[in-house]
């Protein structure tokens, strides 16, 4: 795995988190503007997901590591992004870095949502090549 400092918003929490794990998968950008990314190609991501907050559950964990990483890896290991429900039911949108990020906070945001101690996804860092990554952090409700 790769060693890396990722950038982390100020907060106030007592706790914070961070998984990082990797997943393999395909994908492409159907849009001519796309390039040579219009064509179906892959891509070892890498995810740290950053999750925080101000109470562990009742036996001393924030959230699961296990959990977090099942979450995308089952999920999207070894698998072509376009043909996954969050993805093809775009009307917009491909499996952009960008969007895969957003969706990944989805989900796991999704199951934070469950959680009796209520943590909170505060990022996505989502790398698709050596060279190029992408940071999803969800605006707040006061963010413009």
């Amino acid at each position: 795995m790769m060693q890396q400092i990722y950038p982390v918003p100020d907060h106030d929490y007592a706790y914070e988190l961070n998984k990082e794990f990797h997943f393999s998968a395909a994908h492409y950008i159907a849009d001519e503007s796309a390039g040579k990314c219009q064509y179906t190609h892959g891509h070892t991501y890498f995810v740290n997901i950053t999750i925080a907050g101000g109470q562990l559950n009742q036996i001393g964990f924030l959230a699961d590591f296990k959990t977090i990483k099942d979450l995308i890896h089952k999920r999207f290991d070894h698998t072509t992004l376009n043909e996954d429900p969050v993805f093809s039911n775009q009307q917009v949108y491909f499996p952009t870095t960008e969007v895969v990020a957003e969706k990944v906070y989805e989900i796991i945001q999704g199951y934070l949502n469950n959680l009796d101690n209520q943590p909170v996804c505060l990022q996505v860092f989502l790398r698709e090549t050596p060279t190029s990554y992408c940071i999803y952090r969800p605006k707040g409700e006061t963010d413009q």
